[in-house]
């Protein structure tokens, strides 16, 4: 076992220069922005039901009858929260297809631009979709699909960018502790979100769409103006420049010595001599690296489990236990709360022990155990509050270190050391498989859940966190012979 090199040295902040606090900052909160106009949609869904879905009960709105007579949208609140899901599957699709073209198109130009146009055109489209629909009381439901199926294309512009920026200026040293504290982004997009929704939704869930986008539209306009994709735009050396003078400084921990995906990665990003310009990897062979496709998988179920929190948990509390609708955005918080938490502690973690998947082995074992619990829960918003954030822990936390840490690490391997343009391509196959996997899952969620009950709902969570950790076993063995091959060896130089 060996300390993280800035942590020998107690030379963290002194490491980072201004430049790298500020990209943290701007890459951070773009994203959150993202998430957080993401996470309107989840927290005004009994509002929005409620909306679609004409009954005697339905005070919240006067419309004249023959407007709800020639819109018809929902006849019941079952049929209501079905659609709703269906649009969350609808979204994860087009946004994982375009996480797997946002990556390629983010290693061939400048991630500045993507990001900014990604952002900024998102955030025009939630304004259309909930504030301009019910201003102008246009309800379509292939309306809904179309608008939504552009906001997945566009808001896939996002992951992809901002990871590889964060590769372009941090290095391996303590990258588990720095990604794991960075990827907090899209807990606190959660966190944003659900305060910025509950602050309004007393006027209407249209000024709860009409906020969030208004403020990443703001974000977009400063990410344009201000961020810094690379060390190389102000004449600062890149960090394999830096790390060229010291021993292991620019290792990954995932090692490329074996290939256990079947494929023969046996190529050069570039040529042997001294290149002044790389060439971005293609996509086959991004996907032939080692660990990617075993990775890619074991996210998929993963993201399934932690977006179905983050899609469905607000309407759960409100539907299980009769909570008010802000009351259960305020609580929903704590499982965000948990992930941040936990990607910053286990991110530490597989910085000392330099492995990460044993780490989140261990967590994803306990996270089978904190779904019993939770699917338990009393009709108690302290317990459920404790619940839902040890829960946040162990499931959150290991989708932040696969999504963040780990992609950096698979797009920073040996045999594609020195070119940046790998980052956001290998990222966008990590998230963009593992959003296929949420894609599928919303809509099973909410099929099981009309079916069968919400406790059936859980015993699915539990199935696809155990499938995640099958699908990284065999990494843990490999890391584990890694680690004892390097012992032997140790021993014998000794």
């Amino acid at each position: 076992m060996a300390w993280p090199r800035f942590l020998q040295r107690g030379a963290l902040l002194p490491s980072f220069s201004h430049h790298h606090v500020a990209v943290f900052l701007l890459t951070f909160f773009s994203y959150s922005l993202l998430h957080a106009s993401r996470k309107t949609f989840s927290n005004v869904k009994v509002s929005i039901s409620k909306q679609w879905t004409p009954s005697a009960f339905n005070t919240s709105f006067d419309l004249p009858a023959e407007i709800w007579s020639s819109n018809h949208l929902f006849p019941s609140t079952e049929e209501a929260t079905l659609f709703l899901g269906t649009l969350d599957t609808v979204f994860l699709f087009s946004y994982a297809v375009g996480l797997f073209i946002s990556g390629i198109i983010g290693d061939r130009l400048n991630l500045r631009w993507v990001l900014s146009f990604g952002m900024c055109s998102s955030a025009f489209v939630v304004f259309v979709f909930g504030t301009l629909t019910e201003w102008l009381h246009f309800y379509s439901k292939w309306f809904y699909c179309g608008l939504w199926v552009v906001n997945g294309l566009l808001q896939s512009t996002g992951w992809p960018c901002v990871v590889a920026v964060m590769g372009n200026w941090f290095g391996k040293a303590g990258r588990g502790v720095v990604f794991g504290l960075w990827s907090a982004c899209a807990s606190v997009g959660n966190i944003l979100g659900a305060c910025l929704a509950s602050s309004v939704l007393q006027y209407g869930y249209e000024y709860a769409f009409l906020v969030t986008a208004s403020v990443q539209f703001a974000g977009g306009i400063v990410i344009f103006f201000g961020l810094l994709v690379s060390p190389e735009e102000i004449g600062l050396p890149s960090i394999e420049a830096e790390g060229s003078s010291e021993e292991d400084s620019h290792r990954p921990l995932i090692s490329g010595a074996e290939d256990e995906d079947g494929c023969e990665p046996s190529y050069s990003i570039q040529e042997d001599g001294a290149a002044t310009q790389v060439t971005a990897i293609s996509f086959h062979q991004a996907c032939c690296l080692p660990g990617v496709l075993l990775y890619s998988l074991a996210y998929a179920c993963l993201k399934l489990v932690n977006y179905s929190f983050f899609f469905w948990l607000p309407f759960y509390l409100s539907n299980n236990f009769g909570w008010k609708e802000a009351e259960a955005d305020q609580l929903s918080i704590w499982y965000d709360v948990g992930g941040i938490v936990g990607g910053t502690l286990q991110g530490f973690i597989s910085d000392v022990l330099q492995k990460r998947a044993p780490v989140l082995a261990l967590s994803l074992f306990l996270a089978v155990g904190s779904l019993v619990g939770y699917s338990r829960s009393p009709n108690n918003k302290s317990i459920n509050a404790l619940l839902m954030t040890i829960t946040g822990f162990f499931i959150g936390g290991p989708s932040n270190m696969i999504s963040s840490a780990i992609s950096a690490d698979l797009g920073r391997q040996e045999l594609i050391q020195g070119s940046s343009e790998a980052l956001a391509t290998v990222t966008g196959i990590v998230d963009g498989t593992g959003s296929i996997g949420a894609a599928v899952g919303q809509y099973l969620v909410s099929l099981i859940q009309d079916n069968l009950g919400w406790m059936w709902v859980f015993y699915f969570f539990i199935l696809m966190t155990s499938c995640t950790i099958l699908f990284i076993s065999p990494l843990i063995v490999r890391e584990v012979f890694s680690l004892v091959r390097r012992r032997q060896a140790h021993i014998l130089s000794e």
